[in-house]
């Protein structure tokens, strides 16, 4: 297995305009992958993702964004050691791809950096398979969230 980079690609029904401010909005990510995010959607901006309580074994993730082009495209580096500008070596880059489909979105995410971080194999091997693992539970949640969105008479 080569460990390089993840690749998904999944099917919303909604314009890429609600699918990109799904994946883009710290409002909207935390209903579908973090507890928590703190972050400004423009380029540059620093924040934090949270998985679980930090009260209780939760991890606080560094967070920052890379790349901004609404509706098509947003990317964003993390897991660089906090006080570390995110960087290629100390950080794995997410993009999220936007493409519109019928009436739809078909969403691609890619996920890259692995190889490049330094990591021993059983390091390496162990993270990959967690982050696969991870994208497979929670872009399922992301499909399930969009639909929650829709203006109800």
């Amino acid at each position: 297995m080569e460990f390089g980079s993840i690749e998904r690609e999944i099917y919303v029904e909604a314009a890429p305009e609600i699918v990109f401010e799904v994946v883009s909005s710290p409002d909207h990510l935390k209903q579908w992958w973090p507890d928590d995010a703190r972050y400004d959607a423009v380029p540059g901006s620093t924040g934090e993702i949270v998985f679980g309580d930090c009260n209780a074994g939760g991890k606080v993730v560094a967070f920052t964004v890379v790349d901004v082009r609404p509706p098509t495209l947003f990317s964003f580096r993390w897991t660089q050691p906090a006080g570390e500008v995110a960087a290629v070596g100390n950080s794995l880059l997410v993009t999220f791809d936007l493409t519109p489909s019928g009436d739809g979105t078909v969403l691609k995410m890619t996920e890259t950096g692995f190889r490049e971080m330094g990591w021993e194999a059983a390091v390496l091997e162990e993270t990959y398979r967690d982050h696969v693992s991870g994208w497979g539970h929670f872009l399922p949640r992301l499909v399930a969230y969009v639909p929650t969105l829709r203006v109800r008479p």
